[in-house]
């Protein structure tokens, strides 16, 4: 039995984990510059500790309704593939302790959630934590167009 560290975030209310090993920090919101021409999902680009990264509206990637940015909004930054990413998710709450076997594989759909992009589900006491896997967020053709928006910059 082992244990990892997860970060629990929120989309739409419900509550999303992520590894800790996958997010390299979690910031405040600032300023996304659009970009034309990239897909939907891709909010942008920004400025971060003098690096350019792209960002990606996760809500949007996951096919979940978007929702207005709020002061709770944060930037799961996320090693994908050797390239910076910044996700957008509604809060970033905590970061809590899941033992492994209370983890289950994850329903082929919830709710149009690509069950790829989840590692399964934590069934905690008082509620179930739907487990993301960042790395698998993008397919191969989208990382490489996140690839190529920080290039060009």
């Amino acid at each position: 039995m082992s244990t990892d560290k997860y970060i629990v975030f929120q989309l739409n209310g419900q509550a999303y984990g992520a590894s800790i090993q996958q997010i390299v920090s979690i910031e405040r919101l600032q300023e996304v510059v659009p970009l034309p021409q990239a897909s939907a999902f891709i909010e942008g680009i920004t400025k971060l500790r003098g690096e350019v990264i792209p960002v990606i509206d996760l809500k949007a990637r996951m096919s979940l309704p978007r929702s207005e940015q709020t002061d709770q909004s944060r930037m799961l930054v996320s090693l994908v593939e050797g390239v910076s990413v910044g996700f957008i998710v509604d809060a970033a709450s905590d970061v809590i302790d899941i033992d492994d076997e209370i983890i289950e594989e994850a329903p082929t759909t919830i709710k149009g959630v690509n069950a790829n992009f989840l590692n399964g589900v934590a069934k905690l006491e008082d509620r179930l934590l739907l487990l993301v896997d960042l790395s698998y967020i993008l397919n191969h053709e989208e990382l490489n167009e996140v690839k190529q928006v920080v290039e060009e910059k």
